[in-house]
């Protein structure tokens, strides 16, 4: 084969390392945001977090870093030198900066201008919680309580180890055996009294195997005298499955106990606690703090970034004065950390920004939501904010990611506001969620005693306007965990 030169035109998009991080830190949710920032400003002594008004480098140390940094060769930083490719359609689109917004982004200097929330009292103490007690903890402070031998405190501490968060014991009896020590040597049988032993401390009903067991122990520290207490527990024995579907009038002719009594004691049952050990579940409890918030001004909704959500980044004025000073690759290695924080910060203000042209294109085309709730919200694809604000819809999908809005209505995602669309009959459409929002207020509204079926539901909302199909009322019926009408029914 004869060698030769040949000559080929494609266009590409490349993504520069500055767009590479832009796009990493759009899709970051605020608490991801925040912990990759402390990364990357360890790693940087250009940069810092501050709790007051960051102050930029100004007067000749301002004029000589900018200097500095016009003068940079193209291949002066190590991060410049590396690129990738990639096809047109998942390349995003960001803001020009050109405050598209209502409420403008303020910012100052280097850094943002926000200020991040602040938890310390009076004194200037941050507030200390006690850690929750846990479940093995729990118990283990009444084990040490209590009268028993060695031996049966060993065992007592496996099967309490062995508890899952319900207060459940879910592994089978020979692995229980097999964690004892091995010089124990404990059987079944006194294994198993341990357990019933563990199962009246409190919480009652831990470690117990399953259901049954679980309400059974708790129905036989009622009075022996109490009314349908025998009664209830031939229920949990025999007949949960009967309870569960709130069947009163089979269960008591099964049981053949009258219906009173047997609803009597059939309340008396759903006032257990069929997880016991829930209570003292220590899973801390997660807030959402709002992206941006929506407020109606004069008659007209307005969209603000939430300022406590916003990382104060700014320059270290005193490491930004040393890069004068600084010489050979000292002064090298200090310009290319200057350039990948002034790069990092203006990478912040396009999320920033991005991120308030995108809530407020999604405020104006949900408009109705806000003003007169869930039947009215409008449906919406990433294609038509994408469209509206000038950016690729994966840009859109980013931004709208685990990011929320604080509205009069409560706080969503901003991933809620999009949902597909049912045509009706005046050629226009009707959203997902409007539908589900209707479905919802038709059940409340029905008669208990004769609910409605998914087919009435269908010809209910049809008389609305609204072209839906049975078997798509049955999807969001069983989406919103809504029963059947035949379930309703019984539990009515």
């Amino acid at each position: 084969m004869k060698p030769g030169l040949q000559f080929r035109l494609n266009q590409q998009l490349t993504l520069t390392p500055q767009l590479q991080q832009a796009i990493r830190l759009l899709q970051l949710s605020q608490l991801e945001l925040e912990a990759e920032l402390r990364q990357i400003a360890e790693s940087n002594p250009l940069l810092e977090f501050s709790d007051d008004n960051p102050d930029d480098v100004d007067g000749d140390d301002r004029e000589t870093v900018d200097s500095m940094v016009d003068g940079l060769p193209p291949g002066n930083s190590a991060s410049s030198s590396a690129s990738d490719t990639v096809d047109d359609a998942d390349a995003p689109e960001w803001s020009d900066g050109d405050g598209a917004g209502e409420d403008p982004i303020d910012f100052s200097g280097s850094g943002i201008s926000s200020r991040n929330g602040s938890n310390v009292d009076e004194d200037g103490f941050e507030p200390q919680s006690a850690a929750p007690e846990t479940l093995q903890e729990h118990l283990l402070w009444q084990l040490n309580l209590t009268h028993l031998s060695t031996r049966e405190r060993t065992i007592a501490s496996v099967l309490i180890d062995a508890l899952n968060p319900d207060g459940y014991l879910t592994e089978s009896m020979d692995s229980l055996i097999g964690a004892l020590p091995a010089d124990l040597a404990a059987s079944d049988a006194e294994v198993e009294q341990v357990r019933r032993m563990l199962q009246r401390f409190d919480p009652t009903g831990v470690a117990s195997l399953d259901l049954r067991d679980c309400l059974h122990v708790q129905l036989e520290q009622f009075d022996p005298e109490l009314p349908q207490r025998d009664l209830a527990m031939r229920i949990v024995d025999s007949e949960l499955e009967l309870l569960a579907r709130n069947d009163i009038a089979r269960l008591a002719r099964k049981l053949r106990a009258s219906e009173d009594d047997t609803a009597a004691a059939a309340v008396l049952i759903r006032s257990l606690d069929p997880r016991p050990g829930a209570a003292l579940d220590v899973t801390p409890v997660e807030y959402v703090a709002p992206d941006v918030y929506a407020r109606k001004d004069g008659g007209r909704w307005r969209v603000s970034l939430n300022p406590d959500c916003q990382p104060r980044l700014g320059l270290n004025q005193h490491y930004c004065g040393l890069i004068a000073q600084a010489r050979g690759t000292d002064a090298s290695w200090m310009r290319g950390q200057l350039q990948e924080a002034r790069w990092l910060i203006k990478s912040l203000e396009s999320r920033a920004e991005t991120l308030l042209k995108v809530a407020e294109a999604i405020v104006r085309r949900q408009s109705a939501f806000l003003d007169y709730g869930p039947e009215a919200m409008h449906p919406l694809v990433l294609r038509e904010v994408a469209e509206e604000v000038g950016m690729h819809e994966s840009t859109i999908s980013r931004v709208t990611t685990r990011k929320y809005i604080h509205t009069p209505r409560g706080t969503f995602e901003l991933k809620h506001f999009f949902s597909s669309g049912v045509s009706t009959e005046d050629g226009g459409s009707a959203s997902a969620t409007a539908i589900q929002a209707m479905l919802r207020k038709l059940v409340d509204a029905e008669d208990a005693r004769k609910p409605l079926s998914d087919q009435a539901i269908a010809e209910e909302l049809h008389r609305k306007g609204i072209q839906v199909a049975r078997r798509t009322v049955a999807k969001y019926r069983e989406a919103m965990r809504i029963p059947s009408s035949s379930e309703r029914q019984r539990a009515g």
